[in-house]
């Protein structure tokens, strides 16, 4: 083991695919998305959803720098696999206080100070790492340098807003990602890292997308939870199934093969596929797996809501409301803007996808006055809509 852990990094080989260990770094930032929903869920308001997406912003940031480091240096080898194992502790830890993220308890830890200190040493061992592997790669160790001046400033908001909390933690906060994020973006416009293995990058970002879509069936049962099941709950859990499965189809089936060819077939050196990397990757992605977090905390509420129905004694409002029907439908739209970047960037696809967009965005003020299980069979009727209209536009192409 001590031998595993002096020896020198593994580089990348084009060849190279996604190792287990990627995986299972990925479920642990996953388990951070589903305490991030539970959090939102807890008291749904424009404030907790801008304070749940601040966070789910540091989340996917951080784990684009591992997927990144992990596309330089194997993962699974050395002083790598320990760092990424130390990281992977720390976001589990942040992820255990995202609920009191913003809560202050006189006499014991600060939930805030732990995540903020957790977030801290995430992006820490990143920047050690980052060094690590640049051993012999100068171009490597000058980005490196540039990651590292705007990473530690942006610790110095984190630190202040958990220490002085309220709004003051929330304006901070947004600085401190607006600095760490804003300088990764000019340090990788001055230097673009070399992606080794176009393979390796496009199985990394399906990874963990269809993870973070599995996790939207995890958010089924949490909405459902103990209450005895009926069948507007049954309907409704096999409608929000269709509808994840619409949304994996229309990544994976229907534009992640051609996108991913179009990476590996750019020479590994050139400017344009780490430009496919960093802006149909690593920035397209975000409004993706935003959004299916946004979907399944609309499954979640929604599911709570008939659960409640169907309690003895309970008597709820049948219309979903607004703040439901915002997240479940924005959710699914904003996931959509996410695929046309990506396809846009990759495949050239047209602008005529952005009409099922417009399409979700007008009928949100319709699902709010709906039931909840007719706004479910609504989504999954439009979803399933455009699944059938793709199938049948790639087979006219084709034939």
């Amino acid at each position: 083991m001590s031998r595993a852990l002096r020896s020198r990094p593994v580089p990348v080989e084009e060849a190279h695919r996604a190792t287990t260990f990627e995986i299972f770094f990925d479920l642990v930032l996953v388990f951070a998305l589903t305490r991030l929903i539970g959090f939102m869920a807890e008291s749904l308001g424009p404030l907790t959803l801008y304070q749940g997406l601040l966070l789910l912003l540091w989340f996917w940031y951080a784990w684009s720098c591992y997927a990144w480091l992990g596309n330089q240096v194997r993962a699974d080898t050395g002083l790598v696999l320990a760092g990424m194992l130390a990281a992977m502790a720390a976001i589990f830890v942040a992820a255990l206080v995202i609920p009191e993220a913003w809560q202050r308890h006189d006499g014991t830890l600060s939930p805030p100070l732990t995540l903020a200190i957790a977030y801290l040493v995430v992006r820490g061992l990143h920047l050690t790492l980052m060094f690590y592997a640049s051993s012999g790669n100068p171009q490597y160790r000058r980005q490196a340098w540039r990651f590292a001046v705007t990473t530690t400033l942006a610790w110095i908001p984190l630190l202040l807003g958990a220490v002085l909390g309220g709004t003051a933690q929330t304006v901070l906060w947004t600085v401190a990602f607006l600095v760490d994020y804003g300088g990764g973006r000019i340090a990788t416009a001055a230097s673009f890292g070399e992606v080794r293995s176009g393979s390796h990058f496009a199985e990394r970002h399906g990874l963990v997308l269809i993870i973070v879509l599995g996790e939207s069936l995890l958010s089924a049962g949490a909405g459902v939870g103990s209450v005895v099941i009926g069948w507007p709950v049954l309907l409704a859990s096999v409608l929000s199934f269709a509808a994840t499965v619409c949304l994996w189809w229309l990544y994976f089936v229907g534009g992640a093969p051609a996108a991913a060819e179009a990476l590996t077939a750019a020479s590994p050196r050139s400017r344009r596929r780490q430009q496919l990397a960093s802006d149909a990757y690593t920035l397209a992605h975000l409004p993706m797996v935003a959004g299916v977090v946004s979907f399944a905390l609309g499954i979640h509420l929604c599911l709570d809501g008939l659960a409640d129905e169907a309690r003895p004694g309970d008597d709820n409002a049948v219309s979903m409301g607004w703040a439901p029907a915002t997240v479940l439908y924005g959710g699914v739209a904003l996931y959509l803007v996410g695929r046309f970047l990506f396809l846009r960037l990759t495949v050239r696809t047209p602008p005529s996808q952005l009409v099922a967009v417009i399409v979700l965005l007008l009928l949100v003020p319709v699902a709010r006055v709906l039931p909840a299980l007719a706004a479910l069979g609504l989504l999954a009727a439009l979803l399933t809509t455009i699944v059938s209209y793709e199938r049948l536009a790639g087979r006219a192409r084709t034939g």
